[in-house]
């Protein structure tokens, strides 16, 4: 047998990749599984958006390749989309670039700007892709700890007491997942000085600030961002669009063209239906959001019904599509979310996957209907 290259020996198979395939045999067996484990958006992408993918399909260049960067019409859909929602100015001719997902860009900025032995400050809890696309390019993980004490914010005297020599990247990500804790402008313009000080990249990773949200906020509205920050951004959950893949990466001309040589290698281009209802969705008025945020409004509602049959304790300020929870002291996260599974038959995700930081919490996903949240708290 050929033996796998040496970097997959730094990372395993992702926890819901495995875990979700254990869902399924218990579903095969016939049990009643309500998956409440995984932000995949149940609702339908806006009508108008579907509309759009199914127009194009007979323009004269529907078929093609299109360009790496993207048609010049949706890279001007996403400058005016942060310019409205963000008070962001960019040029879309070079300080943008779409990305099939915004998880794609986690790779294609950790292969642009890594060497093998740089070191990586990842947040702990935090999205666990950081930390396995840091590996897989040999770069070094260093976690920075965030605590419900200092409201899932970075603490900065922690991070400067570090030895800071070899970081090369800084991934932050607020609104935070799994926590839903909103950044602050204060926070943006300590982490813009703090990369500026030690000449780290500092990444946010932004894309649940319309659900749930009233106090959207881009780290690149801080003055002077540009020079040392990138945000990615996705429509997957804003707008109900998970598997079409539509991602971006906004910042300075420089970082934007040193991620385009990875990316320009990597694949050939977004299908053009994809970029066009992209384009309609990026156009849409507030009032989307708004209907969207009633029906997640009451999903949150009913999770924290069920949160509290549990015992739980949670923040109600918090955002995006997920509601963090804290378990009764002593309990561990696994232990709780596997005797649900096998009791009630409810999957709810482990705080655990997420660092060191997330045990004693467990997350659930509003991706759910109503319907099957009450039925889950009828299980107990």
């Amino acid at each position: 047998m050929i033996q796998p290259a040496k970097r997959l020996n730094t990372v395993q198979e992702y926890y819901f990749s495995k875990k979700l395939r254990e869902v399924r045999e218990l579903m095969a067996e016939g049990k009643p599984i309500i998956n409440m484990g995984i932000g995949s958006p149940d609702l339908q992408p806006p009508a108008t958006v579907l509309d759009a993918i199914q127009g194009s399909l007979k323009d004269a260049t529907a078929h093609k390749y299109q360009s790496y960067q993207g048609l010049p019409e949706l890279r001007t859909a996403i400058s005016n989309f942060y310019k409205n929602k963000f008070a962001v100015a960019s040029n879309p001719e070079n300080e943008v670039l779409p990305l099939m997902g915004s998880k794609e860009g986690i790779m294609h900025i950790s292969m642009a700007f890594l060497n093998e032995g740089d070191k990586v400050l990842i947040p702990n809890p935090g999205y666990p892709t950081y930390t396995s696309v840091s590996k897989l390019v040999g770069a070094v993980p260093l976690f920075y700890n965030l605590s419900d004490e200092n409201n899932w914010q970075p603490n900065f005297d922690e991070l400067e007491s570090q030895d800071l020599t070899e970081v090369k990247i800084m991934w932050v990500n607020y609104p935070h997942m799994p926590t839903g804790t909103n950044a602050t402008i204060e926070t943006f313009e300590k982490l813009v000085a703090f990369g500026k000080k030690h000449q780290i990249l500092i990444i946010n990773d932004n894309p649940y600030s319309f659900i749930l949200n009233d106090n959207p906020i881009s780290i690149l509205q801080v003055e002077g961002a540009k020079a040392i920050a990138l945000e990615l951004n996705s429509l997957s959950k804003t707008f109900n669009m998970a598997g079409w893949r539509v991602g971006m990466v906004l910042g300075n001309e420089r970082y934007i063209n040193e991620i385009l040589k990875v990316k320009s290698n990597m694949d050939s281009g977004m299908f053009y239906g994809i970029q066009k209802g992209a384009i309609e969705a990026l156009n849409l008025s507030d009032n989307w959001f708004f209907e969207q945020n009633k029906i997640y409004e009451d999903r949150r509602n009913l999770i924290w019904e069920l949160a509290d049959t549990l015992n739980c304790v949670y923040d109600r300020n918090s955002t995006g599509l997920f509601v963090w929870a804290k378990i009764p002291k002593g309990k561990k996260s696994t232990a709780v979310t596997d005797a649900i599974l096998y009791d009630k038959d409810i999957f709810i995700t482990p705080g655990t996957v997420f660092g060191s930081q997330g045990e004693g919490y467990i997350r659930f996903s509003l991706c759910v209907t109503s319907e099957v949240i009450r039925e889950a708290i009828s299980r107990f």
